[in-house]
């Protein structure tokens, strides 16, 4: 019988916790006992512990009363995980643990935790959208991958914000029992088993932004308010007073990206929210955001955010079906 340990603290997400409980309590239907999942909730604290929502969640036990190595550990995010400092004693008992576990997950921002601990030291990883440059900069020796939904890096798993934690249990299932089992609890809980894409998808804008007042600021608030027009290097760099090298080096070093895909970043921005707000057909927008045709916005959608302008709209648009375009 495979053990999980879920732990859990004040302002934790409570979907964090509850939606990968779900999908182990739901598979345990399609098991035999011996290979049932027993699933454990540790608080961080005795006594019952309030969620990011209000819910009163009471744990099965106290973290510092449990060692026992479990089969599955996992990590879920919260309410200011982000930016607090390390708790030693948790930092501790995480790292032991997470040696000896033959599985270690977080969701969300709970991958600060690991990283406290050091167990995502020269590994692969994730963490919800808004957190991945914090996390990053934080934990140098991670090596963050912004784009992705979860993340295996041996056997220390990963994933995006929230939701994400049902997709990676669904996978942790499919590790242990098989495809079958896998389908079966997402059709119960009627989830995607892989939803298409990452999570760039969710988060507001692609396109990065340079400091206050520099000159490449300038340029980008040009390019936000010409998407439609030439916007090749030489011109940009006309923008901005200096010569086309001099301006590809200064713009790649205070963005970290290209001119040219900056300015692609900004037009899958701007496409994206006349997908999300109006009925306008797909080649109407990639006129309006500066797209050669329909065909090369499609694939700057795949390229940025895995899914295309037509699929896009069916997730996130308010004028769903009213399109008749394709792309």
């Amino acid at each position: 019988m495979p053990t999980v340990f879920i732990l859990a603290f004040p302002g934790v997400q409570a979907l964090d916790v509850t939606g990968p409980l779900d999908v182990f309590a739901e598979a345990n239907n399609y098991l035999e006992p011996p290979r049932q999942y027993r699933l454990t909730v540790l608080g961080t604290e005795p006594g019952a512990l309030a969620c990011t929502n209000g819910m009163q969640l009471q744990p099965h036990a106290c973290y510092r009363d449990v060692d026992e190595a479990p089969d599955l550990l996992l990590v879920p995010g919260g309410r200011g995980v982000a930016r607090q400092p390390p708790d030693d004693e948790l930092s501790a008992w995480l790292r032991r643990m997470g040696e000896r576990a033959a599985r270690v997950a977080s969701i969300c921002n709970g991958a600060f935790l690991l990283a406290h601990a050091g167990l995502l030291d020269r590994r692969r990883a994730t963490t919800h959208w808004h957190d991945v440059q914090n996390l990053a900069a934080r934990f140098p020796l991670v090596t963050v991958q912004p784009d992705r939904i979860f993340v295996r890096d041996g056997h220390v798993y990963t994933s995006a914000g929230v939701t994400a934690g049902i997709d990676l249990a669904l996978h942790l299932v499919y590790e242990d029992c098989g495809a079958d089992v896998s389908l079966n609890v997402a059709k119960r809980l009627v989830v995607f088993t892989q939803r298409s894409g990452g999570q760039s998808q969710f988060s507001p804008y692609l396109a990065p932004h340079a400091g206050e007042t520099s000159a490449v600021q300038e340029v980008q608030l040009y390019v936000h308010g010409h998407l439609g027009e030439d916007l090749s290097v030489e011109r940009l760099a006309r923008v901005a007073a200096m010569s086309e090298r001099n301006f590809a080096r200064v713009f790649v070093r205070e963005t970290r990206v290209t001119p040219a895909e900056f300015v692609e970043r900004a037009r899958v921005d701007a496409a994206r929210v006349l997908l999300e707000t109006s009925a306008a057909p797909l080649k109407t927008v990639a006129h309006r955001c500066g797209f050669r045709s329909p065909a090369s916005m499609r694939m700057a959608f795949v390229k940025h955010l895995g899914v295309t302008g037509s699929q896009y709209r069916q997730h996130f648009g308010a004028y769903i079906g009213q399109a008749s375009e394709h792309a």
